[in-house]
């Protein structure tokens, strides 16, 4: 027979290592019996007793007799029946909480469809519904390309510039201009730009695109740093979207060239503006189809925005002529359309960026209603720094005020403010007499080299026998020729010669090179020989 301390233990052990916490708590005030506070008695993850409250009592007198023994059984019993009433109320409880099918057979319960806040969340089911988004033209050709092994392989995919040995090129300017603002710890810091961007690039920015000396108010022209030229026609486009409601046309169709930029479709469809192409180029002849944009932009309700390149068209290169540009200019008047420029080459294109500019800044002395996506990548060479602007042309400065508000409302939830390094460098070379002059100078380098490639690209394809007309190629300007070539002439050039490009015979001449001209001129030949290239 066990002792009573024995008796005792062994209970409290018992019922202490299945309880949790707050139940022996509550019985132990009920059976006034202190709780051992300061000794190790509780699991800090489990909240459960470790060792027996009656440890801290000697009941045990050494003598084994009949009256400890029904000592042991009056203590011990009370403890019993509160335990089995706790226990019964917490099973009566847990019924209490299961629905009243729950009493079904285990046969019933098993055909039945699981509850439907059940659901399952591991990762093989979670996103099982998600498919696979069409991977981007454009760059899934530049991965393409290098995982190619064949080491004449050439890049004439990507919208970058490259140097006369195919890298990348960081224009001096802006090394200077870094180092510039690396010695001024005052000046330059890694803080929060303000959600519209930075004050002095933006004026920069602007007297860059209008002018200082066109005949355009600058003070009424409302402006916001975006994420590169991409963004600026983001969020010009979800301006739109909200503000251009003209009473005869309070849900107006964003006209774009056919062709254009891939990614001006998926922006501005992704702001809900309606889209519609006009005609842009004509593949039969390998230049402008004025006709049919004029007969398109008529045909267009009126108050419609416009899309339109500022310069060097991407991706056919081929510009409107001064004379072409009034007869476009004086319809979108006629039809108060709303024009938004996309300018991603200013000073690139003909290695003159007051030249290149020259389109936009008529239209808006012309009194055109403008908005402007700017790009600060591809002529101060900063892709990966995402330097933009999107200004509008406003009455007054009231109303600049007021737009600008409203653009700081669609950036805000966005992504909240601009990258300041980029910004920064733009900045301090066009605010720099002396950087600003330099810089004209690095980007007419660009500029001549690319026109040097469509040159000898053109002559090279003479040389090699080539019996077609590339004089569109050497008339277009910019980055880009549009060759004329067929998919099925495309798909030759990158399975037989490794040669990748879009499928709609772009290539960029940045691509090219003393290194390899001869080898893409020899290749364009044979894919093209004895068949059309317009059409």
């Amino acid at each position: 027979m066990l002792s009573f301390t024995q008796t005792a233990k062994a209970l409290g052990n018992v019922h202490h290592d299945c309880f949790p916490v707050e139940r022996i708590s509550s019985l132990n005030r009920f059976l006034d019996i202190p709780h051992p506070a300061n000794s190790t008695c509780l699991e800090s993850i489990g909240g459960y007793h470790n060792r027996s409250f009656y440890s801290s009592y000697d009941f045990d007198s050494g003598t084994d007799n009949m009256f400890g023994t029904i000592a042991a059984v009056l203590l011990v019993f009370p403890v019993i029946l509160v335990f089995t009433k706790a226990i019964n109320r917490s099973r009566s409880t847990s019924k209490a909480s299961v629905p009243c099918e729950a009493k079904s057979t285990a046969a019933e319960s098993d055909k039945r469809d699981p509850p439907t806040l059940i659901r399952d969340t591991s990762c093989s089911k979670l996103w099982s519904n998600v498919p696979a988004a069409e991977p981007d033209k454009i760059l899934g050709i530049a991965a393409k390309f290098r995982a190619c092994t064949n080491p004449n392989k050439v890049n004439v995919c990507l919208g970058a510039y490259r140097d006369a040995f195919g890298k990348p090129w960081v224009l001096p300017t802006v090394k200077s201009a870094e180092q510039k603002l690396l010695n001024d710890e005052t000046a330059y810091n890694k803080e929060y730009l303000p959600i519209e961007g930075d004050s002095e690039f933006l004026q920069a920015a602007i007297q860059f695109a209008y002018g200082e000396d066109s005949g355009i108010d600058l003070s009424k022209i409302a402006a916001i740093q975006t994420l590169s030229g991409t963004g600026a026609c983001k969020i010009g486009g979800e301006f739109l979207k909200r503000y251009w409601k003209p009473k005869g046309n309070p849900n107006p169709t964003l006209y774009i060239p056919v062709p254009t930029w891939s990614n001006h479709w998926k922006i501005f469809q992704g702001c809900g503006l309606p889209t519609a192409g006009y005609r842009y180029y004509n593949s039969q002849t390998n230049k402008l189809d004025l006709a049919g944009l004029l007969e398109d932009l008529q045909n267009a309700p009126d108050e419609s925005i416009i899309l339109l390149h500022a310069c060097a068209h991407n991706p056919t290169g081929c510009d409107p002529t001064d004379s072409q540009w009034q007869e476009i200019r004086a319809l979108l008047k006629q039809k108060n359309h709303l024009c938004f420029f996309d300018s991603a080459y200013q000073g690139f294109a003909s290695g003159d960026a007051e030249r290149d500019a020259g389109a936009f800044r008529k239209a808006v002395n012309f009194g055109l209603p403008c908005l402007l996506a700017q790009s600060f990548a591809k002529n101060f060479g900063l892709y990966g720094e995402r330097v933009g602007s999107l200004s509008i042309v406003c009455a007054d400065t009231d109303q600049r005020d007021k737009v600008v508000s409203q653009l700081k409302a669609v950036v805000r939830p966005m992504y909240s403010s601009p990258p300041g390094h980029g910004s920064n460098i733009v900045k301090t070379i066009l605010t720099d007499a002396k950087l600003a002059e330099q810089y004209k100078g690095e980007c007419k380098i660009m500029a001549d080299r690319i026109a040097l490639m469509r040159t000898q690209l053109v002559e090279r394809l003479a040389a090699v026998g080539s019996n077609h007309d590339w004089s569109h190629v050497r008339d277009q300007i910019g980055m880009f020729a549009y060759t004329g070539c067929s998919e099925e002439m495309c798909d030759a050039l990158t399975n037989e010669y490794a040669i990748f490009l879009t499928r709609n015979g772009r290539i960029s001449l940045a691509g090219l090179n003393e290194q390899n001209l001869d080898y893409v001129a020899i290749a364009l030949h044979r894919v093209t020989q004895g068949k059309s290239i317009i059409g």
